[in-house]
């Protein structure tokens, strides 16, 4: 029997959601994306003790100041990837606004902050201190590189995991 659980994708616009959904469904990495309209869905299935658990992955269109994450995208979520570029210190900001409406949305469903383009960490902006301030609210980081592929499956794995935990079929 497979389980199915939602897991959305939520970040401001260009952190690279889509290029983390690609390299964790297909090991795939392009910088030829275009920007997300609305949601993109994929799906990936991965084994748990034993157990088929289908991901149905919503990527969501980026948060800026022309677009918002629609509330409806996130309902029925089991969990999320909050996604955010070390190379712009304003997504941390847009990360911790996410947060907070995914949580009036969802309640206080698991969810994994993936601090991405680890690849480019001479150009980041984000500072370690930022990434301290993230951990002491009790948040999940991981630091990914859609590109080359480091901590994406880390990423992915320590997300479900949790939700796993979470599951009444478990």
């Amino acid at each position: 029997m497979i389980e199915k659980v939602k897991v959305c994708l939520i970040g401001a616009t260009a952190v690279g959601k889509t290029s983390l959904v690609a390299r964790y469904v297909t090991s795939i990495f392009s910088d030829q994306y275009r920007t997300t309209i609305g949601v993109k869905i994929e799906t990936y299935t991965i084994h748990r003790d034993s157990r088929a658990i289908e991901m149905v992955l919503w990527d969501l269109s980026g948060e800026d100041e022309f677009q918002n994450v629609s509330r409806n995208y996130l309902t029925g979520a089991s969990g999320y990837l909050l996604v955010i570029d070390g190379t712009r210190l304003e997504t941390v900001g847009v990360a911790t606004m996410l947060e907070a409406r995914a949580r009036e949305a969802l309640g206080s469903v698991p969810f994994v902050a993936v601090l991405n383009k680890s690849d480019l960490v001479a150009s980041w902006e984000a500072r370690p201190s930022d990434v301290d301030e993230l951990r002491n609210r009790g948040w999940t980081v991981v630091t990914a590189s859609a590109k080359t592929g480091e901590g994406v499956q880390e990423a992915f794995a320590r997300l479900v995991d949790a939700i796993v935990e979470r599951q009444p079929w478990k």
